[in-house]
């Protein structure tokens, strides 16, 4: 193990590795609003909301980031509205950092609803079907007027599986549209990020790593991962890529996932994850504990009184127990779709408080090791 040490005051941008254990780190970013600790999940707020959950609420469960979409929020309310209103910060009431997507990811989920050129890509919208147009210099100033912390670089996201010229000519797009992204970035409180991608190849990932950090940038992600993929080959490809991405910045990994999958990529060296994941299927009644993955829906749980998940401090399971739980699933009660929200983000959260400091006291191998125990066979 080793240890760092980091500034009690940084300027915007600054990331300093506090500890290493094997490739597992944990680390501190600095955002105009506020510190980043990682290994880090950040909560998805798609639409300027993370579904569910009230800014003080996300506070209360560790939340330290809040995501938000580039396309869905330039489609509605739009971005010129945002920024008239304040920002997104004021407008959603966060006041930490948020990060946003470029909206390349929308781009590759409307295939059949756009066109792809050199210049960008002109979709129409999901909504009303008007026609819009993205190109790294707009996805740039939306997120510049939207006042992240964090702005995504304009990337194309290939689907899975995608032939090799297919994935080659992508690089080389994602690569074009990075330089031009970063030409069209002036909000100096704002930090871009770009985006490795590459497909599924270690030698077609591996040079496209190279040539996205060859453009120098306050931080760099892993994308074009959870596309349909089976999970055994990130499981292996991230190993691979991610020890050999800048040891100076941050690293992120964009699109997951499950408790297994943030374990595995924390200790390839990843630093920052954000999935759907915990929210969608909290809704389900699908629920994530340190004992695995529980379905609160099953008959066995209709006369349980105990709590959810006795190793969990949320506000949930010290609260409610888990008849009362199944029983607002069932009944289809809005209540039950925020309990269990609540509990499956703080659960994520705690996981990756765990694994800091796990890193910090150098016992990252006995607490990764022991959560392959309790969630290999539930992830």
């Amino acid at each position: 193990m080793q240890l760092g040490t980091a500034t009690e005051t940084a300027p915007v941008g600054d990331f300093k590795v506090l500890a290493t254990d094997g490739e597992a780190r944990a680390a501190r970013l600095q955002t105009a609003h506020g510190a980043i600790e990682t290994p880090v999940f950040m909560a998805v707020g798609t639409k300027a909301t993370v579904k569910a959950m009230t800014p003080e609420e996300l506070k209360s469960s560790g939340c330290q980031v809040v995501l938000g979409n580039t396309y869905h929020l330039h489609i509605r309310p739009g971005e010129k509205l945002i920024k008239e209103l304040g920002g997104l910060h004021k407008f959603m009431n966060w006041h930490g950092p948020i990060l946003t997507d470029s909206g390349g990811f929308q781009v590759f989920s409307l295939a059949g609803l756009r066109k792809l050129s050199e210049e960008g890509v002109e979709f129409r919208s999901h909504l009303d079907g008007d026609k819009h147009f993205l190109s790294p210099e707009t996805s740039m100033q939306i997120q510049m007027d939207l006042g992240s912390d964090i702005i995504m670089a304009f990337d194309e996201c290939l689907k899975h599986p995608s032939t090799e010229d297919e994935i080659r000519a992508s690089m080389a797009l994602t690569l074009r549209w990075l330089k031009r992204s970063k030409d069209a970035m002036t909000r100096k409180e704002s930090l871009l990020f770009g985006i490795v991608q590459g497909g599924l190849d270690p030698k077609l990932r591996l040079q496209s790593l190279e040539e996205i950090c060859s453009v120098d940038l306050p931080g760099y992600a892993l994308g074009g991962f959870s596309v349909g993929e089976p999970i055994e080959l990130m499981h292996r490809l991230v190993p691979q890529v991610a020890p050999r991405m800048p040891k100076n910045k941050p690293r992120y990994l964009m699109g997951v996932g499950t408790p297994l999958d943030l374990i595995v990529a924390v200790d390839s060296g990843i630093d920052m994850f954000d999935c759907v994941l915990p929210t969608r299927v909290a809704r389900n009644g699908t629920l994530y504990t340190w004992k695995g993955k529980v379905s609160i829906k099953r008959v066995e749980f209709k006369n349980d009184p105990s709590p959810l998940d006795p190793e969990c401090d949320c506000y949930t399971c010290k609260n409610y127990s888990k008849a009362y739980l199944r029983h607002l699933l069932l009944a289809d009660e809005i209540l039950g779709a925020r309990l269990n929200t609540i509990h499956n983000l703080h659960f994520f959260f705690a996981l990756m408080a765990r694994a800091r400091e796990a890193i910090k006291a150098g016992r990252w191998v006995e607490f990764r090791d022991d959560c392959y125990r309790r969630f290999i066979k539930v992830s």
